[in-house]
């Protein structure tokens, strides 16, 4: 029929199961808490919803859910947790079985404050997730009421603003089982990817809604496992990250490359790092939402991704030599 697509056709991919509702949360380690807290704060616009421990919860501004951010105090940096929400409770525990099956499983544990049973596992390269369904919609003070009701807090016109977390991209010593995973285990779907001469994929970025992509995996060059490439957030506009840039300039925040525009997904990005050394990437890839459900895989060579980025300056060394935590 017209429009139609042969499943196993070359380059189709089924869609997205929908039972992974969107990223949640993450849980960020830094060897630097305080200087990392004013950064997110004071330069990103997160406003603090909480504290518990040696971690805070942070939230960007109109994130319906208690937090977007759990800072943690470590002796390192890098990402401790992905939280990926349900789109119900039956889907959560379609995935928990799917995740049980593929040896991967952790176990139950209580949520974090404003977070019901959560399920722990990780992912072939050892990123530890979790998922879960029931979830506490954020109730603003009155201080952060904002006048639109369909508007989770007011506007904090603080710093960069960011609105919301956008993607998380994972380094992996090897992209595919992961990328598969991904797929096969949690319902996602891989939009873009890098294939190598040699046939190696090098990345792959994989979605569960009608954005994008939400995780990415990038291959490790040092061989390593479980580390961190950079977690992104999203402000409304490209002006706000070229207002970012400024920000960052004046805040003494280390500006890594960018703003540019990238070729894979056509994000318009900033990248800097935070005190703790997490790469940080500021985002408006907006545009680019993928609505086609029969959608066909975009594979980049290493020729074109050779090319480097869409428009800008040329792609530096340190954003393929430089992950967290650090490996000595």
């Amino acid at each position: 029929m017209p429009g139609s697509q042969d499943p196993q056709a070359p380059g189709a991919t089924r869609p997205p199961l929908h039972e992974v509702a969107h990223l949640g949360h993450i849980e960020l380690l830094t060897p630097e808490p305080e200087a990392s807290l004013r950064f997110f704060v004071d330069v990103l616009g997160l406003t603090e919803n909480g504290r518990e421990g040696n971690s805070v919860y942070l939230r960007t501004w109109d994130d319906y859910e208690h937090h977007t951010v759990k800072l943690t105090a470590h002796d390192t940096s890098g990402i401790r947790r992905v939280g990926l929400r349900a789109s119900s409770q039956a889907a959560l525990e379609r995935r928990v079985a799917a995740v049980k099956q593929a040896g991967l499983g952790i176990g139950w544990k209580d949520g974090d404050p404003g977070l019901g049973p959560t399920y722990l596992f990780r992912d072939p390269d050892g990123h530890e997730m979790e998922l879960y369904w029931d979830s506490e919609w954020y109730v603003p003070p009155p201080q952060l009421k904002p006048s639109l009701k369909n508007q989770a807090q007011a506007y904090p016109g603080r710093g960069v603003c960011v609105r919301r977390l956008d993607h998380v991209n994972f380094l992996a010593r090897d992209v595919p089982p992961s990328g598969d995973f991904a797929r096969d285990v949690l319902g996602g779907r891989v939009t873009e990817q890098v294939v190598l001469d040699d046939g190696a994929i090098s990345a792959q970025w994989l979605h569960f809604t009608s954005k994008g992509y939400e995780l990415v995996y990038t291959q490790d060059w040092t061989g390593s496992t479980g580390r961190l490439h950079h977690v992104a957030f999203a402000p409304d506009t490209r002006e706000d990250i070229l207002r970012a840039a400024d920000i960052c300039l004046d805040r003494g925040v280390f500006i890594e490359t960018g703003p540019h525009k990238h070729a894979i997904q056509q994000t318009f990005f900033l990248y800097v790092y935070e005190p703790g050394g997490n790469r940080i990437e500021l985002c408006n890839p907006v545009a680019r939402l993928v609505l086609a459900p029969d959608w066909r895989t975009i594979t980049w060579t290493e020729a074109e991704r050779a090319k480097g980025q869409a428009w800008g300056l040329k792609t530096i060394e340190s954003f393929h030599t430089h992950g967290t935590p650090p490996v000595r």
